[in-house]
């Protein structure tokens, strides 16, 4: 085996000796050569202003935050909301949307009016909110829901909105049924909702499609509706 030179020897005891007086904080990077292997040393005031810096990103993005069941933990300019709905039409009860009844032969079977338009709606500002769902605030279980309009619903979810500080910036809802044909009555629905939102109408637009007699949509046995919110700060 080679021998080292004097040079070598004499440079890995200076080394050697470094490294004894001042023992300092050793990085994963490794230096080869001269027939030894060293590790770089880190100055302590680095490795002092690294363990800050992993704080205060730790801080910049809220881990140490408390979280809040059932209510927003983070005041934020805009929230965003979706919601879906969808019931069984059945022979013998009222078609409502959006709080206008509708004429068909055809309702929905539900616990309170089966509002399709409006249950999604309270679900999506609900969501919005990152507050529990309409089944959740309104049980089906509760008799004193029975038959109840579903404006009682949209009042609640509107006036929990106001509580947070949020106002309506705007609301897109679609409508998804077979039959009856929506157009006659969109702009009824329409203005109606606003009403009941306490939004300008230009802020809310409603949307109608069939399922192209597809499944039990398209085959005139249920009625659907999505709703996607966005709430600002007032």
């Amino acid at each position: 085996m080679a021998m080292a030179t004097s040079t070598q020897l004499s440079s890995s005891s200076l080394f050697h000796s470094q490294i004894t007086k001042n023992p300092l904080l050793l990085s994963a990077t490794t230096i080869r050569g001269y027939g030894f292997s060293i590790r770089r040393p880190i100055s302590p005031s680095l490795s002092r202003r690294a363990s800050i810096s992993a704080l205060a990103a730790s801080s910049a993005v809220g881990v140490n935050e408390p979280v809040t069941s059932g209510k927003p933990t983070r005041t934020l300019p805009f929230r965003v909301g979706h919601g879906f709905d969808l019931h069984r039409l059945e022979p013998g009860y009222p078609l409502i949307i959006g709080g206008i009844d509708i004429p068909h032969d055809r309702g929905c079977e539900a616990h309170s009016d089966g509002d399709v338009l409006l249950h999604c709606v309270v679900d999506a500002i609900l969501g919005a909110l990152g507050l529990p769902d309409i089944g959740q605030i309104f049980p089906d279980s509760d008799p004193k829901w029975k038959g109840a309009a579903s404006s009682v619903f949209i009042k609640e979810a509107v006036r929990l909105m106001d509580e947070a500080g949020y106002e309506i910036g705007n609301l897109d809802a679609t409508l998804i049924l077979q039959r009856p044909k929506i157009s006659p009555h969109k702009e009824t629905i329409r203005s109606n909702l606003s009403k009941l939102l306490g939004a300008d109408p230009s802020v809310v637009n409603l949307k109608a499609k069939t399922h192209e007699k597809v499944d039990s949509l398209g085959e005139n046995r249920s009625i659907a509706a999505h709703t996607v919110i966005l709430l600002m700060k007032k």
